[in-house]
């Protein structure tokens, strides 16, 4: 193993120089403001991208990701055995053969596989029970090759149980051809359909289906369409356009299988309409109109749509209204709005009704019979952990499935008896090696208390024999947007930290949703600067309270998380002696004025429309990349995907780039750009290890850690 001495601490170490990339002189006018880019060269249209011969600037965008991937190779050279030690640690944990808890429904049992070797499950059913004979509905090892990657998306089964839709990526740009299978033969349909988003949704006629496409620039899924096995798609016709930019659609069908239901949805705006699912050719009929700051869930149970609404309800209340008149004046509260309790969703069940609510930053299962003779919550003992139902599509069923899992508790598979409130336990993750024991591994969540003094989660953990101070490494890790919540649970890859001395940290900063609804709108907008002062008042915390040191604590997030990244390094820059910015958003201006680019136009309402100044002139205060400046930044990792459609590679190589004109320091700065992947990195099931790996080591190597 290579020694400490040997890891390179900071860019004069290596002896070449890092990549310097060519200016080109850009400039847009807003506002009466000139603002210079000269990295906007970097970025490519799809076309360019997908094109079998690349022109000059594909070539030279090309060329330049190439040289920042070969200097980050230069820069962890040192840690190339470290790096193949922790994959083999990381994956020697895993099960290769492991299988998935089988879900029953309509007298099938469904469940995944995965052989060992491979990297793609098997998608299989029995029918009857567990005993019977073994149908494989998709082969993903054989489907997955000659890829470099490889996605199934939604796969449905008809409602006769005998034909099966399922949609194929194979670029990392989310869109999806819908292919058809035979179940009874194993045949394939010669219908395909392309720039789809991956999931269709039969009729119960056994030969219509509902289909989502995407608008082949800004992948915003913009029309339902409908098919008819054994036509071509070009007959297909459109049911439903979504015309307002800022509104994305989805189509799906209600667990009592009687109603289809084309949702439109924009941060902030829901709306519903629906027809039965026997007739595919009626007309649609809309739940309530959209309104302005008005979301709602519709599900369907007896003769009533009950509406997971915050009409008047911040945190959300769950209603009832009788099918066909769902005018506000005949809504029946089943579930009232309440302060300190945010209503997260239900899941229906013939004779009992299942409530996901969070309250002071933990889940909860509340479970209620339908006469109310019955309603009470499950129990858990866990200081922070996360607990949510699982597959249940069986209305008749008098089980709940649910899962389970705490920082220190692998995720667990459980049974909830309706009858007599028993609890089964069904799988847990095993951890190979031998090695692990819960009993090891400390697991706190403590309260900070922020700079407006507002108290926010923290969520630790552990070895138990890793002693606290100002040399203990830590790493935080937040997201902070888009009201996701972020639930503590356990990580086997995270072992590999613990277990070397490492402090684990995950901070529930404004932004998300872990305190109730009020949590991700003060951290939005014209609130957005709150996500970020609160994970730098977490660092702080941290080494106040002797958990670590600035020297010792390093930071990652990524996407959203990632533009959390890039503000928290412009704005306390010596907090933090490490930072990992995966997939990082941190050219919000230029991004969010451009509503060609996919996610655009429907965020408006997360991070507001730069072309009205007010949200300019607020956004212009944070946005990472435009305000870099001549200051010393902390050593940095940054990742990418030149696939990547949700935020576009040149972000972060822009960024990189920007970065090293500016900072003032001998830090090291490297770019991996993954050339065959995009926002989710690789596709295998274990190849995604290798990047936790590099990341790992870039860490370790800062610290001295040599095995």
């Amino acid at each position: 193993m290579t020694d400490s001495s040997e890891f390179i601490k900071s860019e004069t170490q290596l002896g070449s120089p890092a990549p310097d990339a060519s200016q080109v002189p850009h400039t847009t006018e807003i506002h009466g403001l000139k603002l210079e880019d000269p990295y906007f060269w970097m970025r490519l249209s799809d076309e360019q991208k997908e094109a079998d011969t690349p022109d000059e600037q594909t070539s030279n965008v090309i060329d330049y990701l190439n040289k920042e991937n070969d200097y980050k190779d230069k820069v962890l050279a040192p840690t190339v055995q470290l790096q193949e030690k922790l994959y083999d640690e990381i994956v020697g944990r895993i099960v290769k053969d492991d299988e998935s808890v089988p879900v029953k429904y309509r007298g099938y049992w469904y469940y995944s596989r995965f052989e060992k070797g491979n990297e793609y499950a098997f998608n299989c059913r029995k029918k009857g029970s567990m005993e019977a004979e073994e149908e494989i509905m998709l082969n993903g090892p054989e489907l997955a090759k000659g890829h470099n990657y490889f996605s199934i998306g939604g796969s449905s089964v008809s409602p006769n149980n005998e034909l099966l839709v399922y949609g194929v990526d194979t670029v990392s740009r989310r869109q999806y051809t819908l292919y058809f299978k035979n179940l009874l033969n194993g045949e394939l349909f010669e219908d395909q359909i392309p720039e789809t988003n991956g999931g269709a949704v039969w009729a119960n006629d056994n030969k219509t289906i509902f289909y989502t496409k995407n608008d082949p620039q800004t992948l915003r899924s913009y029309r339902v369409y409908k098919h008819v096995l054994g036509t071509s798609a070009s007959e297909d016709v459109v049911v439903y356009e979504e015309t307002d930019e800022t509104f994305y659609i989805g189509v799906g069908k209600s667990k009592s299988q009687e109603f289809i239901m084309i949702s439109s949805n924009s941060t902030l705006s829901t709306e519903t309409r629906y027809i039965k699912a026997d007739s595919p050719n009626s007309e649609w009929t809309v739940v309530l109109p959209r309104e302005t700051d008005h979301e709602y869930e519709v599900s369907h149970y007896g003769e009533h749509f009950y509406i997971h609404t915050n009409k008047g309800a911040k945190n959300f209340k769950l209603v009832k209204t009788p099918v066909g008149n769902t005018s506000e004046e005949v809504w029946e509260d089943v579930i009232p709005h309440r302060e300190d309790v945010l209503l997260e969703g239900t899941d229906f069940f013939s004779s009992h009704l299942v409530i996901s609510e969070r309250k002071e930053g933990l889940n909860q299962i509340r479970i209620m019979k339908w006469d109310r003779s019955e309603d009470y919550y499950l129990e858990f003992s866990d200081p922070a952990y996360s607990a949510f139902t699982a597959a249940n599509p069986d209305y008749e069923s008098e089980v709940l499935r649910f899962g389970y899992t705490s920082l220190t508790t692998p995720y667990t598979t459980f049974e909830h008896n309706f009858g007599d409130r028993s609890r089964k336990q069904l799988k847990q993750q095993k951890v190979l090696g031998g090695k692990f024991d819960p009993a090891n591994y400390t697991s706190e969540r403590i309260m900070i208390e922020a700079r407006d003094g507002v108290k926010v989660p923290l969520s630790i953990v552990y070895h138990k024999d890793t002693k606290l101070g100002d040399n203990t490494p830590l790493l935080l890790y937040a997201y902070g947007s888009y009201g996701a919540s972020m639930n503590p649970g356990f990580s086997s890859t995270r072992l590999s930290l613990l277990d070397r001395g490492f402090v684990y940290a995950l901070a529930h900063i404004r932004g998300g949703s872990e305190m109730g609804r009020h949590w991700y709108e003060d951290g939005k907008l014209f609130n957005k600067m709150n996500t970020f002062t609160d994970f730098i008042d977490c660092g702080k915390a941290l080494t106040e309270n002797g958990y670590t040191s600035p020297d010792h604590m390093y930071a990652m997030g990524g996407s959203a998380g990632g533009l959390l990244m890039g503000a928290v390094m412009n704005m306390a820059p010596d907090l933090f002696n490490g930072v990992l910015a995966a997939v990082p958003f941190v050219d919000v201006i230029n991004t969010m004025l451009d509503e060609t680019i996919p996610l655009t136009t429907f965020e408006f309402d997360e991070w507001g429309n730069p072309k009205e100044k007010e949200y300019f002139d607020y956004i212009i205060k944070y946005s990472p990349y435009d305000n870099v400046e001549a200051k010393n930044y902390p050593h940095t990792l940054i990742t990418t995907g030149y696939w990547d459609s949700q935020v576009q590679y040149w972000e972060p190589a822009k960024w990189i780039a920007k970065l090293r004109d500016h900072k003032t320091d001998d830090n090291i700065l490297i770019m991996y750009c993954n050339m065959e992947t995009g926002h989710g990195g690789a596709s295998g099931r274990f190849a995604r290890y290798k990047e936790v790996a590099m990341e790992y080591s870039f860490m370790f190597m800062l610290e001295g850690i040599e095995q």
